[in-house]
């Protein structure tokens, strides 16, 4: 499949409305993706047929100093994605800090649990049972 013989026109008339803020087919985000849109050509025309038009609209927008869209999103995903982290870590390390301490606990009560055993299994036992409460 041959491209049209504008399609070359259409998106240098593209990239311009998208670099003027004036995009009329897409969103405006300086994207390849909304490029291929306000051109009305296939995505697949910048990224395979042509690739100059591809690398101008690129350095063009890094000319303008403008940050891709997508590139603004994906440094605020990171951004919450490393707070995200920094909270988990700050949790594990303060669960890994409490696991000694239950450890602890939870050997005291098992020796205080097998002495009131011992205890009840006497023949004159010093425990008293409270009555099962479940029932």
């Amino acid at each position: 499949m041959s491209p049209a013989p504008d399609e070359r026109d259409r998106i240098r008339a593209a990239m311009d409305r998208i670099l003027a803020d004036t995009s009329q087919r897409s969103n405006g985000a300086l994207t390849i993706v909304a490029l291929a849109q306000e051109a009305d050509v296939p995505r697949n025309a910048l990224t395979q047929r042509h690739l100059d038009l591809k690398d101008e609209f690129y350095e063009r927008v890094r000319q303008r100093r403008a940050t891709p869209e997508v590139e603004t999103r994906l440094r605020t995903t990171i951004v919450k994605l490393k707070t995200t982290i920094a909270n988990k870590n700050a949790q594990l390390n303060r669960l890994r800090a409490d696991v000694p301490a239950l450890v602890r606990v939870i050997n005291q009560l098992s020796l205080e649990n097998q002495q009131l055993r011992e205890d009840l299994a006497r023949p004159d036992p010093t425990v008293i049972s409270f009555p099962d409460r479940r029932r």
